[in-house]
């Protein structure tokens, strides 16, 4: 197996945010031996974003890694972990919520596409949107 980075980029659909996490200090993090847990927006949901904000980002790489920390929880959270759960600490410090019902599961608002993307020192979850810390999920 490969670690949470080199398994976001054979991927092939996260390359924006594997260019987020290159342009932060946290790539070091994601290849250490963790556990950790990616909630890792595709390509798709960074494009999402209001057209400009990835550049400005790019260029506030505090903003950046705080943004792409918040996708990052310590541990090792499996699916059957997280319909047990309501939140998870982020390493960014602050805290996801996390919903489960009907069998789909949500973090805070983004839906989660794929689970239980195993890698040598974690597991990656797909979701469908770029989680920004400081907002909440409209409901």
């Amino acid at each position: 197996m490969a670690d949470l980075v080199e398994t976001a980029v054979k991927a092939g659909n996260f390359q924006t945010l594997v260019k987020a996490v290159e342009a932060t200090d946290l790539g070091e993090i994601l290849k250490s031996p963790g556990p950790f847990t990616v909630f890792a927006p595709t390509d798709d949901a960074f494009a999402q974003l209001p057209v400009g904000t990835l550049d400005s980002l790019l260029q506030d790489i505090p903003k950046l890694k705080r943004i792409v920390a918040y996708h990052v929880v310590f541990g090792d959270v499996r699916s059957d972990d997280l319909v047990q759960i309501n939140e998870a600490e982020t390493v960014e410090g602050s805290v996801l919520g996390i919903e489960s019902a009907d069998g789909k599961i949500k973090v805070n608002d983004a839906n989660v596409l794929k689970t239980d993307i195993l890698t040598d020192n974690g597991v990656i979850h797909i979701i469908d949107k770029v989680l920004i810390p400081g907002l909440v999920a409209s409901e």
